[in-house]
């Protein structure tokens, strides 16, 4: 029951940055799937592989999904992409790294800041692995017409 709770809360937070970030009111419910589906397959990995390992897996199906969806709706990726990565981004992680930096903890800050670190080079090399497949390969199934 959880894991649906925090993946429909996934989808949610995806839609209202789709809205934030001025995504076309008819792409919603794609962001919303894209950004459910990234933090849904975190939580089942997350339990058996590092955080960074999770964020890294899931980027690449946000990434994917985003090049998929892109091409069948003929729109910029960026649509997808920024708002369905949006769960994955380590914000509680950098939060709590300033906070014990402030609060002179920096042992603590610095394991935190790391791990958060981590999480964000996971996300960038997610971004990068699957932005290098060629283009033609999300438009397997599109009519010749289509890839215009």
């Amino acid at each position: 029951m959880n894991l649906l709770i925090q993946t429909l809360a996934a989808a949610c937070g995806t839609v209202a940055f789709s809205l934030l970030f001025g995504a076309p009111k008819r792409y919603y419910a794609y962001c919303a799937l894209i950004g459910g589906s990234g933090w849904l397959l975190y939580l089942v990995a997350a339990p058996l592989s590092s955080p960074p390992t999770a964020t890294f897996l899931a980027t690449v199906l946000v990434i994917l999904m985003s090049r998929w969806f892109a091409v069948r709706k003929r729109c910029p990726v960026t649509i997808f992409l920024i708002s369905g990565i949006i769960p994955l981004v380590p914000g509680a992680g950098i939060y709590w790294a300033a906070y014990y930096a402030v609060t002179n903890q920096l042992s603590t800050a610095l394991d935190r800041g790391f791990g958060a670190l981590k999480i964000s080079v996971a996300i960038v090399l997610g971004i990068v692995f699957v932005f290098e497949l060629p283009q033609k390969l999300f438009r397997v199934g599109l009519k010749k017409e289509e890839h215009l």
